[in-house]
């Protein structure tokens, strides 16, 4: 069974990496034996991280380059095959979101986001793709979200851009299983990260409606998400393919649960 979830050898790259749920998996691979490289837009961001990993007695290289540029993906990846090879493991998990009404959100916003949390997708996949080919073995993990199966107010380009991932990620896998490469994403629930701290405050209405719309009646951690990274990046899911797993509590299972309502 440790063999099965052995990374020993393995180079795999998380962008956007330097906290939250980025962090928690990067660190997690890096236990399995994985030489973890993380990318970040963020100097301070990306100290932080390489101080995360080193009290946890882990190495980790940090690298700044921008995802949704051709042609500094390319700087970037090409020094980290430099010095440690080619990449084994993409974690695509970068990405950003905005809060606001469709008819208030200028087109600039809408692009950003796009291209930071889909087309960065395609860029680095594309890059990292060919030596994958090469050596008939390679792990591509999408980070899509709960928004790739259903909209909710306010999140219009955030959700655009999941539920593009989510297809990319199928169509992915139809053109490169062929070569072992398995490509799949993860679909996170709500997750207790820096950036829904302010949501998850007692009294905030959503924080109340997590609570009693979710069966497991909690947050997710980004260790739930990361473990599940792991899965996905090892020989276990070798025959997984074109799949979004849903981490969740069980959100998307059900429609109109109010917890202490169906606990009869």
């Amino acid at each position: 069974m440790n063999n099965l979830f052995d990374l020993t050898g393995k180079v795999a790259l998380v962008t956007g990496g330097t906290q939250g749920i980025g962090l928690a998996t990067g660190i997690v691979l890096a236990k399995a034996g994985a030489m973890v490289c993380v990318n970040g837009r963020n100097d301070d961001k990306l100290l932080k991280c390489k101080k995360a990993f080193n009290e946890e007695g882990l190495e980790v290289y940090t690298l700044k380059f921008d995802i949704t540029d051709e042609k500094d993906v390319d700087i970037g990846i090409s020094e980290i095959e430099k010095k440690f090879g080619s990449i084994d493991i993409l974690v695509n998990n970068a990405g950003i979101i905005k809060r606001m009404p469709i008819l208030d959100m200028p087109v600039s916003d809408f692009k950003e986001i796009i291209d930071i949390d889909l087309v960065a997708a395609f860029i680095m996949s594309k890059r990292v793709v060919p030596k994958m080919i090469e050596k008939r073995s390679g792990k591509i993990i999408n980070m899509c979200s709960m928004m790739s199966e259903y909209g909710r107010k306010t999140v219009s380009a955030y959700a655009s851009a999941k539920g593009g991932l989510k297809l990319l990620t199928k169509n992915m896998c139809v053109e490169w299983a062929k070569y072992n490469i398995q490509v799949n994403g993860i679909g996170p629930g709500y997750i207790a990260t820096e950036m829904t701290g302010a949501l998850r405050e007692k009294g905030n209405p959503f924080n109340d409606l997590v609570m009693s719309r979710t069966p497991a009646g909690k947050w997710g951690t980004p260790e739930d998400i990361a473990n599940v990274a792991l899965f996905l990046a090892s020989k276990a899911s070798d025959f997984v393919n074109g799949h979004i797993l849903y981490v969740d509590g069980g959100i998307l299972a059900n429609f109109g649960y109010v917890k202490g309502e169906n606990d009869l």
